[in-house]
């Protein structure tokens, strides 16, 4: 069976138990699978009626929802190509990124991203609003259709990269990439769930538009889980209480935020708690760098019992882990859930490659690697450390751009663009990015992520650091914050210390602010611009290699 027969079917097993619940003001809204499978099919009868059929695209333009899923699985089930996409995007970007899928039908979620994508795009094609496509359908009992044949070479989606650069592409994934990701996920959740019985619990708040997001909700609804989505950002905390979820997928913006918050608080208690904590956080981080700590069991120990429950208990009483990926994460920030007893698991992949090639196993994860390739993935290492992968995952290649494919797809590996080690227990490390490195008039190539990420370990209160110097004769950087000046010169003369000359920083510009997905410096998963921070901050940047050599 394919990932969507999977799912049918498991959904017929879950018929009275809730599989997908939204976390509401008002309280939690639920659909059990019997009643999410009633809405996939009079979802597929609206399709029906509009005409669409095998092979066509359909956008999918709407914020995460029950009714989301089902659209998105009704489609599927129709052979109908989706084309999921961002709701929070520029109204004038999702209409250029439809201009190229062609869509014959925009499936979306309400009369606001409706209205704002006809205003950019006055020829598009029908849009039918989530009302429309369900009231159509309202107190008939569609019949249960068996999903249209497909083979695994079909397409069943087209999923456009955010990019940090450049126009978005369109990813083709078909049947086969999602049947494969989603056994392989399943298999990797089986392992952290060992001996657990009953449904399992899953948070969930990033925009299933895109790939790792995608692949989350359809491994849970693969299984016995039941997913609860976010519906407002803003009350987070407050939907992960209600949710109390064994596991959810993050992004390392978040993580970093969670862990801020929670040294800033213990910090603030101040008194015998605050140095019983702050004694356990030096023993913990010394004991990681293999540096002994005189006393070092005892303040863990302590710790252990007395306070880092009550630290997990406020993260969700029945977690087991938080599952990060989509960015590289600090290895300070993994170190430090796992002073809490909270596992972090990463996982790496792109779009490209159904969302993942590697994932760490439940209990081996190492601190600073993203885990062994899956199952059936071959990865190995390319010219300039690049890192190639091979096998059932990757994508057939990008809509309407041969040019492109021929590029990333040659000799049978998919070339990632992404620089990485491997080590001896076979766990991956990812080093930078290839486009991203920086070629000094020297001519030394210095690759950024690993320094920013040594600065941000040493600027606690700094929010992002973003390293500037191709074609200069030194780096300087860009810090977010609120750090003082003095902090940050100290931290770069110890960051410093450790480099060659080469990748020595020399001069360094603060911004008050944090680089945001609303200022246009980040991606929507989180990941820096560089070249529109570049451009944005142009005249500071000339200032610091003005001032340097004067």
């Amino acid at each position: 069976m394919n990932f969507l027969e999977n799912i049918f079917a498991n959904l017929e097993h879950s018929a009275v138990r809730a599989v997908l619940q939204e976390a509401r003001a008002s309280g939690i809204v639920a659909a059990n699978g019997g009643e999410l499978r009633a809405q996939i099919e009079v979802a597929r009868a609206f399709l029906r009626r509009a005409g669409m059929q095998k092979g066509d695209r359909c956008a999918l333009l709407a914020h995460n929802s029950i009714r989301w899923a089902a659209v998105n699985l009704a489609l599927v089930a129709e052979g109908v190509i989706v084309v999921p996409l961002y709701a929070r995007q520029a109204a004038k970007e999702l209409a250029d990124i439809m201009r190229n899928a062609e869509p014959k039908l925009i499936c979306a979620g309400d009369a606001a991203l409706a209205n704002a994508l006809r205003a950019e795009w006055r020829e598009a094609p029908r849009i039918a609003l989530f009302d429309e496509i369900f009231d159509a359908g309202a107190g008939e009992k569609a019949a249960a259709l068996p999903p249209v044949a497909r083979t695994d070479a079909d397409g069943a989606a087209i999923i456009y990269t955010s990019g940090t650069s450049g126009e978005p592409k369109g990813v083709v994934l078909t049947t086969g990439n999602l049947s494969f990701m989603v056994q392989r996920t399943t298999e990797r959740l089986d392992q952290l769930m060992t001996g657990h019985e009953g449904a399992e619990r899953v948070f969930h708040y990033a925009p299933f538009c895109f790939a790792g997001s995608w692949i989350l909700m359809l491994s849970c609804l693969s299984r016995t889980s039941v997913l609860t989505l976010s519906m407002e950002l803003s009350r987070l905390q407050l939907e992960m209480e209600v949710a109390a979820p064994h596991y959810f997928q993050n992004v390392p913006t978040l993580l970093e935020r969670v862990r801020r918050s929670i040294e800033e608080g213990m910090a603030k208690r101040g008194g015998l708690v605050s140095k019983l904590i702050s004694s356990a956080r030096t023993s913990w981080f010394q004991k990681q760098s293999g540096t002994p700590c005189r006393f070092g069991w005892f303040w863990l120990g302590l710790a252990r019992a007395a306070v880092f429950p009550a630290i997990r208990k406020r993260l969700g009483k029945n977690l087991k882990a938080l599952i990060c990926g989509s960015a590289p994460l600090s290895r300070e920030t993994q170190q430090f859930f796992m002073m809490l007893g909270i596992q972090v698991l990463q996982v790496y992949g792109l779009t490209e490659t159904t969302g993942i090639c590697t994932m760490d196993i439940p209990g081996h994860a190492e601190p600073g690697w993203v885990g062994p390739a899956v199952a059936g993935v071959e990865m190995k290492i390319g010219e300039a450390l690049e890192i190639l992968v091979r096998g059932p995952n990757v994508f057939p290649g990008y809509w309407k751009r041969p040019e492109e494919t021929a590029k990333v797809l040659r000799e049978g590996w998919f070339h990632t663009g992404d620089q990485g080690e491997v080590n001896a227990n076979g766990n991956w490390r990812i080093v930078g990015r290839i486009k991203n490195l920086l070629i000094l008039n020297s001519g030394h190539n210095v690759a950024p992520e690993p320094i920013e990420e040594k600065l941000l370990g040493a600027l606690p209160g700094a929010q992002q650091a973003v390293l500037i110097g191709h074609g200069r004769r030194y780096l300087v950087a860009i810090v977010t914050g609120d750090v003082a000046q003095e902090r940050v010169a100290a931290a770069i003369e110890m960051v410093n210390a450790e480099m060659p000359h080469y990748k020595q920083v020399h001069g360094f510009h603060i911004e008050r602010q944090a680089f945001t997905i609303e200022s246009g410096l980040l991606t929507a998963l989180g990941k820096v611009k560089r070249d529109a921070i570049s451009a944005r901050f142009a005249t500071e940047i000339e200032t610091m290699y003005r001032e340097k050599s004067a």
